[in-house]
C-alpha cells in the first residue's frame, strides 16, 4: 500500500518480556507443589498457555501429563493434580467433585486450583460449601497481556463484553487495570491518559489506585501516550463487514490466539494446518491490511518475484552455489510454502464469499451507512432473513440498521422482528431484549428526534444550556446517534469519482471507502488536540471523556519525542481486524506507532453470538 508518510514511527519495544514474566510466575505456582504431577487446563486457556510456556517447558518443571479439562470422571493415576483454571463456579464444582470421589474411595492426593487471571470469592465460597476448602491449596496466575504481535497484545478475555457491558458484571474490570498498570510498570510512565467510556473510566481509576502514591524512579518512558475506549462507544465499526485481508481470515477461518488453522480446502491434502499469523510471516505481513482486491495482484508479484530469486541459480559457480544453498535457499523456500498457503486461502475466502453474494451484501452496508434507500435496503434484510442465509449476518444487518437510523420505527421493529423470529425460532426473543439493553437493536420512542430538535434549539439557547438538554434526553435511553457523528466527524468520505483503494487517502479503505471507523477517528482528533472542540461529539457519545496527565511521581518526566509517538490504544469489550488496519494505516501517515490492547480480538459474528439468547 503507497502512501506518504510524514515520517518513520518509531520502534515498538520488546513485549517479550510480558511473556517471559508469565512464565516465570507460572513456573513458581507450579513448583510449589513439588514432585510428579498432572495438570488439567481449561479449554479457552489452552492456546494462550501453549504461547507462553510449551509442553517442553511444563515437563522440565515435573508436570507428568496435561490433560483438557472436560466435564467427565478423570482417568488421572497421578498423586498430585493441578488444574489450571477461569475463575468459573462450573469449573470449581467439577474439581470439587473429583475430590469428594477421591475422599469416598478412600484415596488420599494433593490438589492445587491455579485461577487465571484472577481468583474470585465465589470460586472459593463454592469449594467451602463442598466441604473440601481445607483439601485444596488456591492461587492465581496474574497472566493478563499476552503479546500476540509487536503491536497488538491480548488479555484474552472474550466473555468481557458480554459480563460488562450486558450483565453489568464489573469483575473484570480490575484486571483492565492491572494489565494497564503492568503495561505502566514495565513500559511507561505514561505522559497522557485519554479516555472514553464508563468501562474506560473505571480501568483508569483502577489504576490509579494500584499506582498510588507510592514513588516511582523517574525514568525514559518507551511509551508516552494511552487512549482507552469502551466497545459500545462503537458498535458500527465491529459490525461491518470486513474487507481487508487479515479480517476476512478471521471471518472466514477464526484466528485464534494469534493462529489460524487452515483446512484440506486451503492445504490441498486430507490434513489441517495450524499456521501463526504475524510479522514474522513475511507474505502475510504484507498484505495483512491490504483490501482484499489489492491482495491477488501482490501475490502474483510475489510469485514472479520467487521464481526471479530461484531463476539466479543458473550460470552459478560451485562457491555461489555453496552460499546461495545456505544462506538464501531455505529462506526461499518458506516464503513460496506460505506464498501458495496465502493462495489458497484467498481463492477459498473468494468462493465464500461469491456464494454468499457478498458484493450486493456490501452495497446494502453502504446503502445503510450513507442513509440512502433505506427502504430497499429492509427489503434486502427481509429477504436475507426468509432465507435464512445466516442467523448471525441477519442479525448483523438489523443491528446496522438500527444504529444507523437511531432505532427502527415501529412498524419495521415489529415486522423484521416478527420474521426473524419465524425463521430462526422463538427461542432468540431472549437475544432481542439483549441487544435491546445493549442499544444494538432498538425501537424508536415518541422524541427519539433528539438530534434534529438540537439543531433548533441550539439557534434559541447557549451550548451548555442544550447540553443539558442532550444529556438529559441521552439518559432515558442507549442511542447511536450515528447521522449525527457522521456528520461532525465526516465519517462518510466526500470523493470524486472512484475511491482509490490502492493509494487510499484515508482509513475509509478498510471499508472500501464507504466508512471512516469512528473508534480510531476518535483517537486520531484526540491526538491531535485532545477532547477540545469535540465537546458535541462527546455529548453524542453520552460523555465520560477524560484526558489527564500523569506524568511520574517526584515531578514530570521528561519524554522522549520517540515515547510521545507510541501510543497504548486499549479496546475494552475487544477490537477488530479492521481496526488494527486502520491504526496501522493512520501511524503510517501521522509518523505514530500504535500498540493495540485489547480484552480479546473481535468480529461481527463473536460480538453477536455472545448475546444470543440461544447460543449457537
Amino acid at each position: 500500500m503507497a502512501l506518504n508518510s510524514r515520517r518513520d514511527a518509531p520502534e515498538p519495544p520488546d513485549f517479550s518480556l510480558l511473556k517471559r514474566l508469565a512464565r516465570d510466575q507460572l513456573i513458581y505456582l507450579l513448583e510449589q507443589l513439588p514432585g510428579k504431577k498432572d495438570l488439567f487446563i481449561e479449554a479457552d486457556l489452552m492456546s494462550p498457555l501453549d504461547r507462553i510456556a510449551n509442553v517442553s517447558t511444563l515437563k522440565q518443571h515435573e508436570v507428568d501429563k496435561l490433560y483438557k479439562l472436560e466435564n467427565k470422571p478423570i482417568v488421572s493415576t497421578c498423586d498430585q493434580l493441578c488444574f489450571l483454571i477461569r475463575p468459573r463456579i462450573h469449573s470449581v464444582k467439577w474439581i470439587a467433585d473429583i475430590v469428594n470421589t477421591d475422599k469416598a474411595a478412600g484415596r488420599f492426593r494433593r490438589y492445587k486450583i491455579i485461577f487465571s487471571p484472577q481468583k474470585f470469592y465465589a470460586c472459593e465460597t463454592i469449594l467451602e460449601e463442598q466441604g473440601i476448602y481445607g483439601d485444596v491449596s488456591c492461587d492465581k496466575w496474574e497472566f493478563c497481556l499476552l503479546p500476540l504481535d509487536d503491536d497488538i497484545i491480548s488479555l484474552e478475555l472474550p466473555e468481557f463484553f458480554r459480563d460488562y457491558f450486558l450483565e453489568g458484571d464489573q469483575r473484570w474490570v480490575s484486571t483492565a487495570g492491572k494489565a494497564l498498570h503492568l503495561l505502566h510498570s514495565v513500559y511507561g510512565p505514561f505522559s497522557k491518559v485519554y479516555g472514553i467510556g464508563r468501562c474506560a473510566k473505571m480501568t483508569y481509576e483502577m489504576w490509579r489506585e494500584l499506582v498510588g502514591g507510592g514513588g516511582q524512579r523517574p525514568r525514559q518512558p518507551e511509551v508516552g501516550n494511552v487512549f482507552l475506549i469502551d466497545r459500545d462507544v462503537d458498535f458500527v465499526t465491529s459490525l461491518c463487514s470486513q474487507v481487508v485481508y487479515e479480517g476476512l481470515v478471521d471471518d472466514i477461518f477464526r484466528i485464534k490466539c494469534g493462529s489460524v488453522e487452515f483446512g484440506p480446502e486451503v492445504t490441498s491434502s486430507d490434513k489441517s494446518l495450524k499456521v501463526m499469523l504475524n510479522s514474522s510471516d513475511k507474505v502475510f505481513n504484507e498484505i495483512r491490511n491490504e483490501h482484499f482486491s489489492n491482495v491477488f495482484g501482490f501475490l502474483s508479484q510475489k510469485a514472479k518475484s520467487l521464481q526471479t530469486a530461484y531463476d539466479k541459480r543458473r550460470g552459478m559457480d560451485i562457491q555461489q552455489m555453496k552460499t546461495f544453498v545456505s544462506q538464501e535457499l531455505k529462506g526461499l523456500k518458506q516464503e513460496h510454502r506460505l506464498l501458495s498457503l496465502h493462495i489458497s486461502a484467498c481463492e477459498s475466502i473468494m468462493k465464500k464469499k461469491t456464494k454468499q453474494d457478498f458484493q450486493e451484501l456490501l452495497k446494502t452496508e453502504h446503502c445503510l451507512l450513507e442513509g440512502f434507500n433505506i427502504r430497499e435496503s429492509i427489503s434486502y434484510i427481509e429477504e436475507h432473513i426468509n432465507r435464512q442465509v445466516s442467523l448471525t449476518e441477519s442479525l448483523r444487518l438489523l443491528c446496522l440498521l438500527s444504529l444507523t437510523e437511531n432505532g427502527l420505527i415501529p412498524k419495521d421493529y415489529r415486522s423484521l422482528k416478527a420474521q426473524y423470529l419465524q425463521s430462526y425460532g422463538t427461542e432468540h426473543l431472549l437475544t432481542f431484549a439483549n441487544l435491546r439493553k445493549l442499544g444494538l437493536l432498538v425501537e424508536q420512542q415518541p422524541g427519539d428526534t433528539i438530534t434534529a430538535m438540537e439543531n433548533k434549539v441550539g439557534k434559541l439557547v447557549t451550548d451548555k444550556a442544550v447540553g443539558k438538554l442532550t444529556d438529559a434526553f441521552n439518559s432515558l435511553a442507549k442511542k447511536s446517534n450515528f447521522r449525527a457523528l457522521s456528520k461532525k466527524l465526516a465519517l462518510i468520505p466526500k470523493v470524486n469519482g472512484e475511491y482509490d483503494l490502492c493509494t487510499p487517502p484515508d482509513m475509509a479503505y478498510i471499508f472500501s471507502g464507504a466508512y471512516v471507523p469512528l473508534s480510531c477517528k476518535l483517537v486520531e482528533q484526540v491526538l491531535d488536540r485532545g477532547w477540545t472542540g469535540l465537546e458535541e461529539v462527546t455529548r453524542l457519545l453520552n460523555g465520560n471523556e477524560f484526558a489527564v496527565t500523569a506524568g511520574g511521581s517526584g515531578g514530570e518526566v521528561k519524554t522522549k519525542s520517540d515515547s510521545q509517538r507510541l501510543v497504548f490504544v486499549m479496546f475494552l469489550g475487544g477490537c477488530t481486524f479492521s481496526e488494527i488496519s486502520a491504526l496501522r494505516f493512520l501511524g503510517r501517515q501521522r509518523g505514530y506507532k500504535f500498540i493495540i490492547v485489547t480484552t480479546a480480538i473481535t468480529n461481527s459474528a463473536r460480538l453477536l453470538e455472545s448475546v444470543l439468547g440461544s447460543r449457537v
